[in-house]
């Protein structure tokens, strides 16, 4: 280790070094607190900004793993200073969590700034607080390294692998057909998620923190360690020790968090099979770093870069736990190495190129090779048309491949309480040819753009055998989903996007292959409808909601508020301390 800055050069020294009436006050309370002048004079002051909550699986654990982390910066001479952050606890925040991501960015970044903090230690790991975090510690500019919770273990139910949300929706249908009895149903509760951590498939939480690793901002192998195994505990010290490093280095995101990063995160999302998630997020947290990526960039990289994470729900086995054991993400992405941008910086201190050397695949069914990948293309395509001139998504290795080229009349509702209602009726009007649309489900809309997009087959057609057809929204939906689902469609129906024209029985045409999606009406036809439509209720008068509602940006642009992207204005400097 090279020191780059010297103890009087530390942010912290601004607090607690001058002598006089203020640094008095800062001195005097810490030491009210128990510390002694010994323990910050001269030493880096960490923050620890830790999501756990009662009310976050995901994170239970995090009560005691701070305790972990703590003690890494004890060891390397630092000063840990535990900050609670927001806990977006994915299951229990209704409408969704994702109108509060950029709250807990706004958090996060305002923790690291207002505090005497020269490095931080981000505690996430449920979907959104990956991103949050990232996004807010980017903002803040101080070194900061990512510690990611870790997937829990496998689910298990008379001796069958439950994966988390992928085998909940799919025995749900079989509930609804009739094949699984009440007593079953509760018994799959009781198994599915059996220990603290989050989803073990590779749904969002999996595909954001492998983001992370991608990027560079976690220790190599920190995103795929499940959450109760031991090294879980080890590398939390390590990272612990690690920050404090990185400050007397000057490690800061902005060295690390380049477009060349970004590039290698869509190639490793790819790889994966990840989460439609991704594409928001990337794109939030790539603006907040000051890189311009769109979803061209995760077009071009989906028509290049295989699936070769044989991964529930992508692939038809495995869960997390299998693939740390076979190699984990350095394995992963030793076998795509030559996508990648090695020369990438990351918190070590050293390259990408650097920490997958030597990995080495322990199951090649687990990690396939680009030859025997389980899908040929990348996990996600972006689609355009006129329903979408912004763009849509597709996971086409999540759903039926008679599927990805089809023609069918919509089948349209205006919020999720009707349509639930409709697929639940036994005479609904539908056949597996029809495509199921959802609108006003969007960033606005939603509002926060709620996981409905897994739109769920009519009760009719699932006692029928049915297990996917196309179905269209504004939404988003679970990285643990799977099906012939488009997402995000952009601009949204809130606004006025193309979806809100859709009637029911209008064709519509999907081309995966050629990237296409077109609602087959004359322009004429649409221009009058588009006349003819009237602005919807907005459903915030003040607050949180308000604000959200006014400064989101739509989906292929992120969804982060306009006002925290890095091109909207100067980031505020040092507080003043008078």
């Amino acid at each position: 280790m090279t020191n780059k800055i010297t103890p009087d050069k530390l942010r912290s020294a601004r607090w607690f070094a001058p002598d006089d009436l203020r640094g008095f006050g800062h001195r005097s309370r810490a030491m009210q607190m128990g510390y002694a002048p010994e323990e910050w004079a001269g030493r880096p002051v960490i923050g620890i900004l830790n999501t756990w909550s009662d009310i976050n699986p995901c994170h239970t654990h995090f009560k005691q793993r701070v305790d972990d982390v703590k003690r890494g910066i004890l060891m390397a001479g630092g000063l840990p200073i535990e900050l609670p952050a927001i806990s977006l606890a994915e299951n229990f925040i209704k409408p969704t969590s994702m109108l509060y991501r950029n709250m807990l960015a706004m958090d996060a970044e305002e923790l690291i700034r207002a505090h005497p903090i020269d490095g931080a230690v981000l505690m996430g790991g449920c979907d959104k607080t990956t991103p949050a975090l990232l996004m807010g510690a980017t903002s803040a500019g101080v070194p900061a390294i990512f510690v990611p919770a870790g997937p829990m273990l496998r689910g298990n139910w008379k001796g069958k692998t439950l994966g988390s949300g992928s085998d909940a929706w799919k025995y749900w249908d079989e509930r609804r057909a009739g094949n699984i009895s009440t007593k079953d149903w509760v018994d799959v509760e009781a198994g599915i998620a059996r220990s603290y951590g989050t989803c073990m498939t590779m749904g969002t939480a999996s595909t954001m923190t492998a983001i992370a690793e991608a990027i560079g901002m976690t220790l190599p192998g920190a995103s795929s360690m499940p959450a109760a195994d031991s090294g879980h505990i080890r590398m939390a010290s390590a990272s612990g020790r690690r920050i404090v490093e990185m400050v007397w280095e000057d490690l800061k995101p902005a060295r690390i968090q380049t477009r060349a990063a970004f590039e290698n995160a869509i190639v490793v999302a790819m790889a994966m099979g990840c989460s439609t998630n991704a594409v928001i997020h990337v794109i939030a947290m790539a603006r907040r770093a000051g890189c311009d990526i769109g979803l061209k960039d995760f077009d071009h990289a989906s028509r290049h870069v295989p699936v070769i994470a044989n991964v529930r729900p992508s692939g038809d086995t495995y869960l997390m736990e299998d693939f740390y054991y076979a190699g984990g993400l350095p394995a992963l992405m030793g076998r795509i190495k030559r996508h990648l941008k090695l020369d990438a910086m990351t918190v070590t201190g050293r390259t990408l190129g650097a920490n997958i050397e030597g990995a080495e695949v322990h199951n090649d069914d687990v990690i396939r090779t680009e030859k025997t990948a389980i899908y040929a293309e990348g996990a996600l395509a972006v689609l355009k048309g006129n329903l979408a001139p912004d763009g849509c998504v597709i996971k086409p290795s999540a759903c039926e491949p008679r599927l990805l080229k089809h023609t069918g009349p919509a089948l349209v509702y205006d919020d999720y309480p009707a349509l639930k209602a409709a697929t639940d009726r036994a005479d609904l009007d539908v056949t597996a040819d029809h495509i199921l649309v959802l609108r006003n489900a969007g960033p606005q809309g939603g509002p926060g753009m709620p996981e409905w997009g897994m739109l769920p087959i009519p009760t009719k057609l699932v006692k029928a055998g049915v297990r996917d057809m196309i179905r269209i929204s504004d939404a988003r939906m679970s990285g643990t989903s799977y099906g012939a689902c488009i997402l995000h469609v952009s601009p949204e129906a809130h606004i006025g996007g193309p979806l809100a024209l859709v009637k029911t029985g209008d064709m519509i045409t999907v081309d995966v292959a050629a990237r296409s999606i077109n609602l087959d009406v004359p322009e004429a036809e649409l221009a009058r409808r588009r006349a003819a439509l009237k602005p919807r209720e907005p459903k915030f008068e003040r607050g949180y909601g308000w604000m959200f509602n006014r400064h989101v940006r739509q989906a292929h642009e992120g969804c982060d508020f306009d006002f925290l992207e890095t091109s909207f204005g100067r980031t505020a400097g040092e507080p003043d301390i008078f």
